[in-house]
């Protein structure tokens, strides 16, 4: 059977299930909306909770930067991993004792004051939208390569399915959707890494695989040989950076923080029973996700091995356009490789000097790789059902963080406080129709791969949400003066900088023109440092919190009781 039929029969089979899924727990109330009544058990919302977080961008791009840039695309890895480490022990349980739900009615009530909730709301709703940019792009390159249409179709035809299935479950509906996608995403992602790696080294684990030696009888090692191959063509050498360590530092920082800011992920915590049940799903969702990041510097180093071989011939002399693996020409046609015969010679060549006439989007590194490999025609239409199911599972959660930012804390708790459950519900909904249109516009015009642009929404999250939850929670005298100046001047000095060096100026997007050597992806670490230099500086000359809230806060972290003597 060929590829685009098995791809129908496969991502329509899965599609089948989130809608059959989607239907059974269709949203009855607005509890059930937003936070599925708050009956999901551990295991359930740690599963959920790991397809939420992994996007599109850690399933089809994260690979593909770690495979193009080498040792400094692990800083995406690091980062998203350790993020969610400080999320799920330092936040995400005091949050959940607090009782809020979104992050803007935790910061409007804590810092009691509505400005500060609307300043909150429009953060949100910003981060969101960078976020389900970098989705849309996603569902856009799976969608044009399957379907055999040009990108900008295959973000409108994602874009109809996420509206689609968001508006019929509400959070109710997409927490079991997403479990039923972590599972076709992990498998999606381990199954051709398996193959891959017993093809190239002989190990089963890709772990391990790729620091093995190949199974080619030469004897060295699978990394020794990307070297060698990569220094040959132009390119750095594959396991050691180019970036600078400061620039390796704030990037890794920002993801990392940005990550414990992040909107639709902090909610997934309010859908169990009880706080004790917070914690563990945090702690399932990390062994969900290390199944996947573990995997991904091997699917990165094994398919750049095999790019280069197939796109250079084994000598490495280049290979006739006409004897050209059919990868290569099925990928041509969504726009995504180009090839631009400079000599004349009929032969591909790529390259990183001036002998190169290729161009390959590292978006299809993990879309293609079962093709470059070989693999059979049913992997590669499952890799195809896991890059779908990556995206729409992380999109259907922005949207509802976006819905409910515009619904729930605009509506409801500010401009009209007098709207009934089914206006609230239906405001949600257009708002979530609102935005998916603005995401497929970003999705089609993006600034930068799926995994760059979702790294600029982590830099947006860290200087604007991060300072204002942690001081929220461990700060107990921080007024709202200094909490509302902090995030203004953070997002403001964050988004300036992003929007300067990628639309108004990219030629002078280089380290030296950065500040500090930081480049756009790493600017939310000196946002965030902004942030919490101007709220403590406001706080000083400003009056503390109010009595009460500092006793609230001490009440969510010193549980009345905690640590006195019992007496029986």
């Amino acid at each position: 059977m060929d590829i685009k039929t098995l791809t129908f029969i496969v991502v329509g089979a899965t599609f089948a299930l989130y809608i059959g899924i989607a239907i059974w727990a269709r949203a009855g109330s607005t509890t059930d909306f937003y936070v599925a009544g708050g009956g999901v058990p551990p295991v359930a919302n740690g599963m959920a909770t790991a397809a939420d977080w992994m996007s599109a961008a850690s399933f089809i791009s994260m690979a593909g930067l770690i495979s193009m840039l080498g040792y400094d695309g692990s800083v995406y890895l690091m980062g998203w991993t350790g993020g969610y480490v400080l999320l799920a022990l330092c936040l995400a349980p005091y949050l959940r004792k607090f009782g809020k739900f979104t992050v803007p009615d935790f910061i409007g009530d804590r810092y009691y004051s509505q400005t500060a909730r609307t300043v909150a709301v429009i953060c949100a709703i910003l981060v969101s939208f960078t976020y389900i940019a970098g989705q849309m792009r996603g569902v856009g390159v799976v969608f044009s390569r399957f379907l055999e249409v040009d990108i900008t179709t295959g973000v409108l035809i994602g874009m109809a399915l996420v509206y689609f299935y968001t508006l019929l479950g509400g959070m109710k509906g997409i927490t079991y959707t997403q479990v039923a996608q972590y599972c076709v995403l992990a498998f999606a992602y381990t199954v051709p890494a398996v193959f891959i790696s017993m093809q190239m080294t002989g190990h089963f684990l890709p772990q391990t695989g790729f620091g093995a030696t190949l199974a080619d009888g030469s004897g060295m090692y699978m990394l020794e040989r990307l070297d060698g191959l990569s220094q040959e063509l132009g390119f750095a050498a594959y396991t050691e950076g180019t970036k600078s360590g400061i620039d390796v530092f704030a990037i890794t920082m920002a993801l990392m923080v940005g990550t414990a800011g992040l909107p639709h992920v902090i909610i997934r915590f309010f859908t169990v029973p009880k706080v004790s049940d917070a914690r563990k799903s945090g702690g399932w969702a990390l062994v969900f996700i290390a199944v996947v990041y573990t995997t991904a510097p091997a699917i990165a180093s094994i398919t750049k091995v095999n790019i280069l071989n197939t796109l250079n011939g084994p000598e490495q002399q280049g290979v006739l356009y006409e004897n050209a693996p059919s990868w290569v020409t099925n990928w041509e046609r969504t726009g995504l490789i180009e090839w631009n015969d400079h000599n004349e010679d009929g032969r591909m060549f790529y390259s990183a000097d001036e002998r190169n006439e290729m161009r390959v989007d590292a978006d299809i590194i993990v879309l293609a790789s079962p093709e470059i490999a070989n693999l059979p025609n049913w992997v590669i239409a499952l890799v195809a059902a896991g890059g779908v199911a990556a995206a729409l599972s992380t999109s259907a959660g922005l949207l509802l963080v976006i819905s409910s930012s515009v619904s729930h804390d605009l509506m409801k708790r500010t401009l009209a406080p007098n709207i009934t459950d089914r206006q609230e519900l239906l405001y949600a909904r257009i708002a979530a129709g609102v935005a998916v249109v603005i995401g497929a516009w970003f999705g089609i015009n993006p600034p930068g791969f799926v995994a760059q642009v979702v790294a600029f929404a982590f830099g947006l999250a860290a200087a604007s949400f991060f300072p204002a939850i942690i001081m929220g929670i461990f700060h107990k005298r921080m007024n709202s003066a200094g909490a509302i100046a902090g995030m203004v001047v953070g997002v403001v000095f964050t988004l300036s900088y992003i929007i300067y060096f990628r639309f108004i100026n990219p030629a002078a997007d280089t380290p030296e023109n950065w500040l500090f050597g930081i480049s756009p992806e790493g600017i939310g670490t000196v946002g965030m440092i902004l942030n919490f230099i101007v709220a403590l500086t406001v706080l000083k000359f400003t009056k503390d919190a109010p009595e009460e809230i500092q006793e609230l806060v001490e009440s969510i972290r010193y549980p009345k009781g905690a640590g006195e003597a019992t007496h029986h």
